[in-house]
């Protein structure tokens, strides 16, 4: 993990677990993963999907639908006013958890039309939220901090708007009034969960330059689950690569980007195109992602793997995490003694 000032420190991820149980066997979604969130900075998780970014989050809010899901082992400790509070430890449902789901972590889920219910105004469910969270007078006064949230994230006219319904919104004005539910209790972070999905590439530029004013005037951290990687070079301070459950690299945004170590975060970088280098020829990852139902041994990475190393990479046994330079970590044995 990060070396990190306490003080700033946020979120700390140690070793989660998060396994689905169904009748044709156990789904390892998340499997041993390490993070840590501090305090103004952006956090950037990307992979391919199905990796187990999403699943991370909604694990951190004990969103995991139980059965078939369950954290197995791990700690997700928030760092609140000079207390620790391990989140696996609390049941979904009690006070304490509602509590910091809301007050203390925001989210912004993947699409912002099924995370309204359609039956209500925009401004009826953020009301909602803003009377069970936070100490209001009365409805009247909970209604005029949603005006304030709606004209923060750049809806205009909110007196008028906030009576509409999710489906008079276009998708980028719903999805700024899902980061103003998610802003209503100031959390202290902000889960955004592939923000821009679906979005053109003219409103996606309007809501990340909306999340970067927003953390500035505030101080919030952001996780950013993408597999945009223009979008997370962009906004991120430091970036977590996932791949099948597992944290495979962890490092600063630069060194990510100018040094990527893992073989499947260099394949990640040979199959986009380049927007400012010469043009060239694109190389897909080769093989398909194996059953989470049936992992191989050893590295997840092996069986797609140009530097496979047989009996090193295939070993029954958890791959070394090697610091190879200062805050830049990579599960892979090509940088071990082994």
């Amino acid at each position: 993990m990060l070396k990190d000032n306490t003080a700033d420190l946020i979120l700390e991820i140690r070793n989660l677990k998060t396994h689905f149980t169904l009748d044709t066997g156990t789904i390892r979604a998340v499997d041993g993963v390490n993070l840590t969130i501090s305090r103004g900075k952006t956090l950037g998780v990307i992979g391919e999907s199905g990796c187990g970014k999403s699943v991370t989050a909604h694990s951190i809010l004990r969103l995991i639908p139980s059965p078939p899901g369950k954290i197995v082992d791990g700690e997700i400790l928030i760092h609140r006013d000079g207390e620790v509070i391990d989140i696996t430890k609390l049941k979904p449902t009690e006070e304490a958890m509602r509590n910091i789901r809301g007050d203390d972590i925001g989210m912004i889920f993947q699409e912002p039309m099924t995370s309204f219910g359609p039956l209500h105004t925009i401004g009826d469910q953020i009301t909602e939220t803003i009377l069970i969270h936070k100490k209001v007078a009365d409805k009247t006064e909970a209604r005029d901090q949603a005006i304030n949230l709606l004209r923060q994230v750049g809806i205009p006219n909110p007196e008028q708007r906030i009576d509409a319904y999710p489906h008079e919104f276009s998708g980028g004005m719903r999805q700024r009034a899902m980061i103003a539910m998610a802003l209503c209790c100031s959390p202290m972070l902000l889960i955004a969960d592939e923000p821009t999905t679906s979005l053109d590439v003219t409103i996606e530029a309007q809501i990340l330059e909306l999340l970067t004013d927003l953390q500035a005037q505030t101080g919030m951290a952001i996780m950013l689950i993408s597999h945009n990687l223009a979008v997370v070079s962009e906004m991120a301070d430091d970036i977590a690569v996932m791949y099948l459950g597992k944290r495979v690299e962890f490092g600063t945004t630069d060194a990510i980007f100018d040094n990527p170590l893992h073989p499947y975060t260099q394949g990640l970088w040979r199959s986009i195109p380049s927007v400012d280098g010469p043009l060239e020829k694109l190389v897909p990852i080769p093989g398909v992602v194996p059953s989470p139902r049936d992992l191989p041994p050893g590295c997840v990475f092996a069986s797609r793997c140009s530097e496979f190393m047989p009996g090193v990479c295939d070993q029954p046994k958890p791959v070394p995490i090697i610091e190879t330079e200062p805050d830049h970590f990579v599960a892979c044995y090509l940088y071990g003694n082994e």
